[in-house]
């Protein structure tokens, strides 16, 4: 639920608890408050204590926006944060995750954290990576993504995350391109060819692994989520269109799984069979688990559709 704003006559100090979610530093309450105040305060049970230098304004449960605040307070002025925490600040869905990401400048030394946050070091921070102005500061979009890709536990996350901050409209173009600016970047070739097939409108991970097959077998490049209209007039859009052949290839993830979904997209595949396409389906396990029989299928609807390759 949205908080209410505070009266136009409220004081600073209301209006900062505000800004930052009830969660203040032990030194910004003492510029507003004297010792003994706080004391009270934590002593009748209005305010408690959650790290050495920081401090709640309420005694009922701490949610996932104020333990963002309660890691960069107790991190320091120049803590950010990083990675999954800060895309998901600036409006990532998807990935559930209780741990808090900071970005910290190398050269600083920081105050132990509360559990649950992982600080990571940077001694590449340029100013058009940071978001000072988000609250709680923290990174910039793309940088968020790249950090997030490549603090990820495995490849798979990786692209998934790279894959959704496109989709989601997060990031957009070339932004992610500007990794090749970082020193030891880990994963930098899967994340900037993930950017690349993302951009171009793969935004799953079977069409991005439907994309890495479509390389490795010299096959021709499709167009990702091309824009066609059915049989009402209403939009749709395509997984993989290889339009000089009308080879439609739709990749069908768990949501197929779902009456109404599959419905959708049998209506569709109805429409393009009666205009002539051919159309080729394939669930995406298939596509690590029997990528030979998925390229072999892809083949001979092109060829049969008059490519010579």
């Amino acid at each position: 639920m949205r908080r209410a704003l505070p009266a136009d006559d409220a004081d600073e100090l209301t209006w900062l608890l505000f800004r930052q979610d009830d969660v203040i530093s032990l030194g910004q309450a003492r510029e507003h408050l004297t010792r003994k105040a706080i004391r009270h305060r934590l002593a009748t049970g209005r305010w408690r204590q959650v790290h050495r230098a920081v401090l709640v304004a309420h005694n009922g449960p701490v949610g996932a926006a104020q333990l963002r605040w309660i890691a960069v307070l107790a991190a320091g002025p120049t803590a950010l944060l990083g990675g999954l925490t800060a895309a998901q600040a600036g409006g990532l869905r998807g990935f559930p995750d209780r741990v808090v990401h900071l970005l910290l400048p190398a050269a600083v030394r920081r105050a132990p954290l509360p559990t649950g946050v992982r600080a990571h070091r940077t001694s590449h921070l340029p100013g058009r990576d940071a978001l000072p102005v988000g609250l709680p500061p923290r990174t910039a979009a793309a940088r968020s993504v790249v950090d997030a890709a490549q603090w990820a536990a495995g490849d798979g996350q990786a692209r998934a995350i790279v894959a959704a901050a496109f989709q989601q409209r997060l990031v957009g173009g070339d932004d992610l391109h500007e990794v090749d600016r970082m020193p030891r970047l880990r994963r930098r070739r899967l994340i900037l060819t993930t950017a690349s097939d993302a951009a171009g409108g793969a935004h799953s991970l079977g069409e991005l692994d439907l994309s890495s097959l479509v390389r490795r077998a010299g096959l021709p490049e499709p167009t990702r989520q091309q824009v066609r209209r059915d049989a009402t007039g209403r939009r749709r859009y395509l997984d993989a269109y290889f339009e000089e052949w009308r080879v439609h290839v739709e990749v069908d993830g768990g949501q197929h799984l779902d009456p109404a979904h599959a419905w959708a997209d049998m209506r569709r595949q109805n429409d393009l069979w009666v205009e002539g396409d051919r159309i080729l389906r394939f669930p995406s396990w298939a596509l690590r688990a029997d990528p030979e029989t998925v390229v072999g299928q892809l083949r001979a609807a092109l060829r049969a559709a008059g490519w010579n390759g």
